[in-house]
């Protein structure tokens, strides 16, 4: 079976209750059925977490584990250079996710010209956006 690993960045842990007219009412859990159940051909694995260096070794562990990652690096998207270089180091394709478009010095991403794809503003259909390329187009 195909896998593929989804890793959230800071403050994602909140979504359904953070700024709902932002990001909707919907936790990422409750999504997360939603796409296992839309994907059911495939492996969806989980990461959450508010700390950059999580989310370097996370990247570094799927290498070779995964056919590709969903990454949403949340506001790290817009200072960790570090992760933008693990992007950039492993093997293995990575799709960079945002649920909104937000101010304008929220526009600037490190990880974008590492990442295969980049979907912003689609909310969280994102994900399945960033899925569906994955298991389709790579």
């Amino acid at each position: 079976m195909k896998k593929i690993l989804i890793i959230n960045g800071p403050n994602l842990n909140l979504l359904g209750r953070r700024e709902p007219e932002i990001y909707g009412t919907m936790s990422f859990e409750d999504y997360l059925a939603v796409l296992r159940h839309r994907f059911q051909e495939i492996q969806i694995d989980y990461y959450q977490t508010n700390h950059e260096g999580s989310i370097i070794d996370k990247l570094q562990e799927s290498d070779g584990k995964y056919k590709g990652v969903v990454l949403n690096p949340a506001a790290y998207t817009h200072t960790s250079i570090a992760i933008a270089d693990c992007v950039a180091a492993i093997d293995i394709p990575v799709v960079e996710v945002h649920i909104s478009e937000r101010e304008k010095f929220r526009q600037i991403s490190y990880v974008s010209p590492f990442a295969v794809k980049v979907i912003k503003g689609q909310g969280l259909e994102g994900y399945s956006q960033a899925v569906s390329f994955l298991i389709k187009d790579l």
